[in-house]
């Protein structure tokens, strides 16, 4: 068994519209569905019979609900080499700095107010997070 840490290239995060409320969701199968033919091609390359475990890094600021992924990719997995993989989900806390006097501070939201200055030019540093950190493989035979 041996760790493989992959980039995870060209996954966005899908929107669309709930009809029967009218909110804008996050998609997390597409999502899901995007993880799975990363890590199957990666482990394919690596010579893998099977995908143990799959550590993910998700911001709390990413937009993406961590149980309703973890509820997708079970079903994004389903016949393939991810089929019975552990997903570890790391969330980082937001973090905003102040471009006023530099503080930096914990952020649930985008739109903040430094609490030292009241300036409201914030940039978040922190929390926006989505990859793929590492993927725990197991040879073919093991």
């Amino acid at each position: 068994m041996r760790s493989v840490g992959i980039p995870l290239p060209g996954v966005i995060p899908l929107f669309f519209l709930n009809e029967s409320s009218g909110h804008a969701v996050m998609h997390e199968m597409s999502i899901a569905l995007s993880i799975v033919e990363a890590v199957e091609a990666k482990a394919r390359d690596e010579g893998a019979g099977r995908i143990s475990e799959i550590e993910l890094q998700i911001g709390k600021l990413a937009g993406i609900v961590p149980e309703s992924l973890r509820f997708c990719f079970s079903a994004a997995a389903k016949g393939t080499l991810a089929e019975s993989a552990s997903l570890l989900i790391e969330e980082p806390e937001g973090v905003g700095e102040c471009g006023e006097c530099g503080r930096k501070f914990p952020v649930s939201f985008y739109y903040a107010e430094c609490p030292d200055c009241r300036s409201l030019r914030i940039v978040i540093v922190s929390g926006e997070e989505f990859r793929i950190q590492t993927i725990t493989i197991e040879e073919e035979g093991e």
